[in-house]
């Protein structure tokens, strides 16, 4: 536990990040500097068993409960003791869904502590990973011009970001982590060289996938980051934070030949922390070896006190992350050989249509970017077949990663792609039957729009630059300078201004040229 004396300053400066992680709970009380950045002022960790009980029994139970509500009691008690009475940001691990009881574990919190605690999801999940290798880079400026992919082996999952010249070029999530290893593994009492080689059996499928998603690229460098491997670091490099392969093999060795007991007293690290050690060590050099490469790049830094400090700021970097999930999308357009003239002009009509109509749709700069991405990917399904391409476009983007995005943005985009032609959105219709009521809403009036912009590039020759949009008697009309012709436009829109008129109690007309 950290020292608590800390200087005194003004309340309204600081902020509270608290995280209910697979195997600690951690608080952190930081500074919040002029820049935005925070300075960390007292940080406090206590271990828990949370991964053990959701991936060796599927729930979580009543004495793992009750032991995160004392730790969260005891940390909300020294910060009330240093005057800050409400806290900035309190999240879990994304893992805690997988329990069939997280909603009672929640609401004990909140019942106990007074505290709401969401967990992370992927698109944070994928920021928070963004910003660790944002720093790394920044550190290391030789590494901003080199082709380095890094991959977070978590507690349930492992992701993988790609990058080329500091920018995410590539990004991909696999169901293989050191706790949901370490409980899968379990079972074989092996120990050793057996140990390990069970390790290698479990994740073989996911290894295999990961060199597949990664088979084209020339990779100059792998950065690793993880709370166990970042927790042993100090054994594997030395400052430079630079691991060679053959020093993660030894270690992972060593470590497979000791008990649990063994591993907290040699690394000193907490029983939870020792019990997924050896599936993190063997993970990441697995993946190592299945790359190619010959060094590691491990940050020193502390893993938990960094992830407290960049959940304070992620929730406020969505929109700046909008350009790094603009270029994911349109690699993915570009994948499926979508016709980018096309995909980006819908977009810029769809934005403007988005922004004049502000006023009557009421959604924010993340529906706009999730319209966008829509517009760009709305004819992927194309590289399937011509014929009912939308419905081809929702597969391919159901199953693929978008970076930045949640599963339910990914849905969503999904279905707007979906609804750009034929029918709009149906009760019946698989996924969107399983939104609630606020999602189909926001489904629906992104797809009406994206349905007029679509009409106005019928052409796909981009003759549609110029948009004046006014409303009167019940008409959204649309007046389009520089066009003598605008027929084809209003036939495409007799099709498909329908869903707008249905969401929005607005018939789409196209004025006559002037």
């Amino acid at each position: 536990m950290a020292d608590t004396s800390a200087p005194e300053l003004s309340t309204g400066s600081l902020a509270i990040a608290v995280h209910v992680g697979a195997s600690s709970v951690s608080m952190l009380i930081a500074e919040k500097a002029d820049d935005g950045s925070y300075l960390p002022l007292d940080f406090l960790e206590q271990p828990a068993p949370l991964a053990r009980d959701i991936f060796c029994y599927g729930s979580i139970s009543a004495s793992t409960t009750e032991r995160i509500v004392e730790v969260l009691d005891g940390f909300l008690s020294a910060a009330a003791e240093a005057g800050i009475s409400r806290t900035s940001r309190a999240v879990a691990t994304n893992i805690l869904t997988e329990a069939t009881n997280h909603d009672v574990f929640l609401n004990r919190i909140r019942i106990a502590c007074g505290l709401t605690i969401n967990p992370i999801d992927d698109g944070e999940m994928t920021r928070l990973i963004y910003l660790k290798t944002r720093r790394r880079l920044r550190d290391i400026p030789a590494m901003q011009r080199r082709n380095t992919l890094v991959v977070h082996v978590g507690p349930g999952n492992t992701r993988a970001l790609f990058f080329e010249d500091g920018a995410i070029t590539r990004y991909t999530s696999y169901r293989l982590g050191a706790h949901r290893t370490r409980e899968a593994v379990e079972s074989s009492h092996a120990g050793g060289p057996a140990l390990l080689r069970v390790i290698r059996e479990n994740a073989s499928g996911n290894l295999s996938q990961l060199r597949f998603d990664y088979r084209d690229v020339e990779l100059e460098a792998l950065v690793v980051i993880g709370y166990e491997i970042q927790q042993v670091s100090t054994f594997l490099s030395q400052q430079s934070g630079i691991c060679p392969v053959k020093n993660l093999r030894k270690l992972s060795e060593q470590a497979a030949n000791m008990s649990d007991l063994e591993l907290v007293q040699y690394f000193k690290i907490d029983y939870q922390t020792a019990e997924a050690l050896v599936p993190a060590l063997e993970t990441n050099l697995a993946i190592a070896e299945i790359l190619g490469v010959k060094e590691l790049h491990i940050p020193h830094s502390d893993y938990e006190q960094g992830l407290l400090q960049d959940l304070l700021i992620s929730g406020n970097l969505s929109n700046s992350l909008d350009a790094e999930v603009l270029r994911s999308a349109r690699i993915l357009a570009s994948r499926y050989q979508s016709d980018p003239r096309h995909g980006e002009h819908v977009a810029r009509i769809s934005l403007h249509l988005f922004n004049e109509l502000q006023d009557l749709h009421g959604m924010g700069p993340h529906d706009a970017m999730l319209l966008n991405v829509a517009a760009i990917l709305h004819e992927v399904g194309t590289f399937i077949s011509p014929r009912a391409h939308h419905k081809h476009s929702e597969y391919i983007i159901l199953n693929s990663e978008i970076f930045g995005l949640d599963r339910q943005d990914v849905t969503t985009v999904a279905l707007v792609s979906r609804y750009h032609r034929h029918s709009g959105p149906k009760p019946n219709h698989p996924k969107y039957n399983e939104l609630g009521t606020h999602e189909r809403i926001r489904v629906s009036k992104l797809a009406a729009i994206l349905r007029v912009a679509d009409a106005l590039e019928r052409t796909h020759d981009q003759r549609v630059h110029d948009i004046t949009v006014t409303r009167r008697d019940r008409r959204l009309h649309l007046n389009l300078p520089g066009l003598s012709d605008t027929a084809v436009e209003r036939l495409a829109m007799q099709s498909k201004a329908d869903l707008f008129e249905q969401v929005f109690g607005l018939e789409v007309v196209i004025d006559d040229p002037s």
